[in-house]
């Protein structure tokens, strides 16, 4: 049971760091800046939305792959090009957004995923153009893939049930995550212009979040591959995941305070 619960907690954690893709805060702060004035509740819930429809596509890909496990006869050497190609991605991301913090003061994420969406859907603010959104961005090659892997382990270890309740844990990260982002952004932007400043720092902020969480993915990634992984103990992972929990909640008490008061 332990180990369970410290695999759910990693997959918590997963969640967490896949929410602050910077597709994912580029997406959310733009649909957050055209409807803070005009809609300004559904500003608050954008994050929330986004990655409700971002779940769905990873949890049927999941729960697709597990069904379909004993069925498919997949090539060994698939594996490491798919693990290649995520570093590879995880390096271009940290790599865009460290220049962008560097050579731009009024920074904004910088991802590659947005191009894929198309513009009438990406510049809608209809809740469920914002769903659909988050549902496309599921089913990229990177997220589509991880998925994948996860519905196939997951079914050698605990069938259909085990694959759900990743899936599960995945997406409550990543929605509170993102949830926090649109509730940040949205409670700045409320009626205030001097908030710019404020609104310009959290961005940094992400972003050099965003660049340490991408390097330091690829770099347990290369390690792993390598036959080096990192190896915590599941009183680690389960106090890791509870941590982050935590942090997130704190964080989003913060910002709703400090809207208050502002």
């Amino acid at each position: 049971m332990m180990l369970e619960t410290a695999a759910l907690w990693l997959m918590f954690v997963m969640g967490v760091r896949h929410a602050l893709d910077p597709d994912h805060i580029a997406v959310i702060d733009s649909i957050v800046f055209r409807t803070a004035e005009t809609r300004p509740r559904l500003a608050l819930w954008t994050g929330t939305l986004f990655a409700c429809g971002h779940s769905l596509s990873v949890a049927v890909v999941a729960l697709a792959m597990a069904l379909a496990a004993k069925a498919l006869a997949i090539p060994a050497w698939t594996g490491p090009l798919v693990d290649g190609l995520v570093v590879a991605l995880l390096l271009l991301v940290g790599s865009m957004n460290l220049r962008a913090l560097l050579v731009r003061a009024d920074y904004v994420p910088v991802g590659w995923r947005s191009a894929l969406i198309p513009r009438p859907l990406r510049e809608s603010t209809h809740p469920a153009a914002i769903i659909a959104i988050g549902l496309i961005f599921g089913l990229v090659f990177d997220t589509a893939t991880q998925a994948a892997a996860w519905g196939a382990a997951a079914t050698v270890r605990g069938g259909v049930p085990a694959v759900l309740a990743i899936a599960a844990a995945f997406a409550t990260g990543m929605v509170l995550a993102d949830t926090l982002d649109s509730q940040i952004v949205g409670r700045l932007l409320r009626g205030a212009a001097r908030r710019t400043g404020q609104v310009r720092r959290y961005r940094r902020a992400v972003g050099w979040l965003v660049v340490t969480l991408s390097f330091g993915s690829a770099a347990l990634a290369v390690a792993e591959m390598l036959g080096r992984p990192l190896l915590l103990s599941e009183t680690a992972l389960t106090a890791l995941g509870a941590g982050t929990a935590l942090a997130i909640v704190t964080l989003l008490a913060t910002a709703r305070i400090n809207a208050i008061r502002s």
